[in-house]
């Protein structure tokens, strides 16, 4: 796991004095990154100065200087500066047609990608099983080729300034170099405050990109880009239902296994983040089947709540960890220490995440940076592909019931219902859903959704709703418009997950999982995300994964060869942060002076009237606006970092 950065100078031929400004900027970029790779570094130019690669190394497989990078080929003619693991680089060595003139000189996983190349060229990112991010220069097709892994767990930026193509691991970087603008992108703001994150391809920085997951980008010698899919969740064989349950239940058993003991793939220790649930002590009940000393666990725990708040994993991870023998340590988080480190937050995240889990996720990363661990695994993705949210099974109902009943109406009726709930006092939720069918939106946009498209007639002022030029709700109409075209008979469950799969999953919870644990010079590996695993599981119909209430159904059937019913089967708690009661309490002296100083209002988009009155409505109790309040705070907050400070 390591930083990333390069440049590619396609404007003209580089004399030697701006080949060597364009070296002291990459490598001011690359040391940006020093915490995503403190054991090593690196920078290679090009002899005609035109390309720069640099790299921060976490040595983690090949702990020998032999694994430094960039890394090239015998000739030079192939250089790649990688982020990632590949976990069937041992396979794919042997496969190799290596000869006198191809030999390998380490046992890393890059070097593997590298001939791999040669003999593939784009093919490699269809052989290569893992998580991954890499910038490889092809001298003699004279084309830049970055990748990003199918579902999205590294992350990779790129931008075009002053004739040159720019990329780097995280936003930062490339804002330090002298050619890139700060401006904030209106567009992808109005998507922040729909989604609690920004939908790919957009940053909150316009003219930056992310790279979208399952993507190859070329930039030839000309300039000329072009970005093209080369997997996607939708792949495969058709979606053919199991003969009966018992076969999904051992199919599941067999790729969540197998998943597990790829990620073991390390030349250091492993440990994992343990919260008790299903999914963390799935990762913990194999891991220890296949590890020969104690493995060091973590898990969380908010100080100065009862149970009645339902905050405390504590009792459940400590369970699970005694029963196998874990090295488990418990980490205390107070409202103090998440204040001091609030301020970090912003910068570390590079663009607003609107997940408050995000503060957890530090805490617990540098539990097990300070353990010294270089290596975790954690749960992410399971609820995604097995339909784990509680929400997923109640929509489920709305959809094949009410929902499907307004659907078979002429369009001026559903308008008539929804005009004739609004003037009887419906509650607003139950409004939206009338009027999503009413107006031909979908009635799923996705988890973790702070102010849909109606609300934010009150959020912004005149100015700011003429600023935003699209809906939010478009950009989840592609999704389904994309699930209907490979898979029209999806349904309405498997929607749901490709909805998060395209978006909160990669661009939310992964980004989350991969700025805060990189940020302790950790690597995050999430085994239910394999693309085998996630693949098969989205193929399951939803009668296999929501049975009534009872969620990942088909998942915690087979967990329970692993595990008691009593950690099976708990109620979902999930990576929980007491935000309502600190809204009100200990952070609400700093949140308010947050959002009163923002230097956003300068802007004119947001009527503070308006953004006051949820405030206030939730320090009196009359309603819980914390996660919309939350994002707005986190917002400002990165604003003032990037474009203020």
């Amino acid at each position: 796991m390591c930083g990333i950065v390069g440049q590619f100078n396609f404007g003209g031929t580089a004399d030697p004095g701006i080949a060597a400004r364009d070296r002291a900027r990459v490598l001011a970029m690359r040391d940006s990154l020093l915490h995503r790779g403190p054991d090593d570094a690196g920078l290679w130019q090009s002899p005609d100065g035109r390309v720069a690669l640099g790299h921060r190394r976490l040595a983690i497989v090949d702990l020998s200087p032999a694994g430094h990078q960039p890394m090239s080929n015998e000739d030079g003619s192939v250089w790649i500066t990688f982020n990632g693991e590949i976990y069937n680089h041992a396979e794919l060595r042997k496969t190799l047609r290596l000869d006198d003139r191809h030999q390998f000189r380490s046992r890393s996983d890059t070097e593997v990608i590298v001939h791999l190349y040669e003999e593939r060229q784009l093919g490699v990112v269809e052989a290569i099983d893992g998580m991954f991010a890499f910038g490889l220069w092809d001298a003699s097709r004279r084309r830049l080729v970055l990748a990003r892994d199918r579902m999205g767990k590294k992350p990779l930026y790129y931008t075009v300034a002053a004739g040159r193509l720019l990329f780097a691991s995280e936003i930062k970087a490339l804002l330090g170099h002298p050619d890139v603008a700060r401006r904030l992108d209106v567009v992808a703001l109005n998507e922040y405050l729909t989604f609690s994150n920004v939908p790919e391809p957009r940053t909150m920085f316009e003219g930056i990109r992310k790279l979208p997951a399952g993507h190859t980008l070329i930039c030839d010698q000309h300039g000329a880009i072009t970005i093209e899919r080369y997997w996607s969740p939708l792949d495969g064989p058709a979606w053919t239902a199991p003969a009966n349950r018992g076969e999904a239940v051992e199919r599941v058993r067999d790729l969540v296994k197998q998943a597990v003991q790829k990620r073991l793939m390390a030349d250091v220790p492993v440990g994992a983040f343990l919260s008790g649930g299903v999914d963390s002590s799935t990762n913990v009940a194999l891991m220890s089947r296949l590890v020969s000393t104690p493995l060091q666990t973590f898990t969380v725990e908010f100080t100065g709540f009862g149970p009645a708040e339902n905050f405390h994993d504590v009792p459940y991870a400590r369970q699970v960890a005694s029963m196998f023998g874990c090295r488990h340590t418990e980490v205390q988080i107070t409202a103090a220490e998440a204040l001091a480190y609030l301020p970090q937050m912003v910068q570390e995240q590079d663009e607003p995440l609107g997940d408050p889990a995000c503060l957890p996720m530090h805490f617990v990363s540098r539990a097990a940076h300070q353990a010294g661990l270089k290596v975790v695994l954690v749960g992410e993705g399971s609820d995604e592909v097995f339909c784990g949210y509680p929400d997923f099974a109640s929509l489920y109902k709305t959809f094949t019931g009410r929902w499907s009943l307004l659907k078979r109406m002429p369009q001026v009726m559903r308008r008539a219902v929804k005009r004739g709930a609004e003037l009887a006092g419906v509650p607003a939720g139950r409004v939206d859903v009338l009027r999503r069918a009413a107006e031909d939106e979908p009635l799923y946009m996705g988890l973790d959704v702070v102010f849909f498209d109606w609300e934010k007639a009150q959020l912004y002022t005149p100015a700011g709703r003429a600023a935003m030029p699209r809906k939010a709700a478009d950009t989840v109409a592609a999704y389904y418009r994309e699930i209907a075209e490979r898979r029209p008979s999806a349904d309405f469950s498997q929607q749901m997950s490709y909805v998060e799969l395209r978006n909160r999953l990669p661009e939310l919870l992964l980004m989350r999982v991969d700025k805060f644990s990189m940020a302790h010079s950790l690597e995050a590996r999430a085994p239910f995300l394999d693309h085998q695993l996630a693949s098969y599981a989205l193929s399951l119909p939803a009668a296999l994964k929501m049975d009534g209430t009872r969620t990942k159904a088909v998942l915690k059937d087979a967990a329970h060869e692993w595990l008691p019913t009593d950690v099976v089967e708990r109620t979902k708690q999930g990576f929980r942060v007491p935000l309502p009661a600190w809204l009100r309490g200990e952070l609400a002296p700093w949140a308010e002076d947050v959002l009163r100083r923002s230097p956003l209002h300068k802007l004119g988009l947001f009527d503070e009237a308006h953004i006051f009155e949820l405030w206030r409505r939730h320090r009196e109790g009359e309603a819980d606006h914390s996660f919309d309040l939350w994002c707005l705070i986190n917002l400002s907050g990165w604003y003032e970092h990037w474009f203020a400070a």
